[in-house]
C-alpha cells in the first residue's frame, strides 16, 4: 500500500537517510523506498527543494561527485548543525505519533 507523505515529515527522513553517510539526491530516496518497504515514493519535485533548503538551512553540505554509474551527482551528507537537527526532529515525531496514539485508541463512548 502506497502511503502519503504527511507534512514536516519530509525533512526527518532525509536527515535520517544521510546520517548513515553521504548520499545524492535519487540514493535518498531509493532508501527512503527501500526501508519503507516501497510504501514511500519520494518525487523529485519534493526531494530537491527540500534537499536545498536544507542546504541553505546548514543542516546539510553538498559537494559534486560521480555516482556508481559513472554520472555526475551532488552528493549530500549531514553538517554538525544537522545532526543535533535529526535528534530534534526525531522527539518531535516521536511525541506527535504518541499522542496521535492516543486519540486513535480513544474509547468511543468517552470513557
Amino acid at each position: 500500500m502506497r502511503l502519503d507523505l504527511l507534512q514536516g515529515t519530509l525533512d526527518l527522513l532525509i536527515l535520517k537517510a544521510l546520517s548513515w553517510g553521504p548520499n545524492h539526491g535519487y540514493g535518498v530516496a531509493r532508501w527512503i523506498q527501500e526501508r519503507t518497504k516501497d510504501a514511500l515514493t519520494i518525487e523529485e519535485g519534493s526531494l530537491y527543494p527540500a534537499l536545498h533548503r536544507m542546504t541553505k538551512r546548514g543542516w546539510l553540505a553538498a559537494q559534486w561527485g560521480v555516482s556508481d554509474n559513472n554520472r555526475r551527482a551532488r552528493y549530500y551528507r549531514l553538517t554538525a548543525g544537522g545532526r543535533p537537527q535529526l535528534q530534534m526532529e526525531m522527539k518531535s515525531w516521536r511525541q506527535f505519533s504518541q499522542v496521535v496514539g492516543l486519540v486513535l485508541s480513544a474509547d468511543p463512548s468517552g470513557r
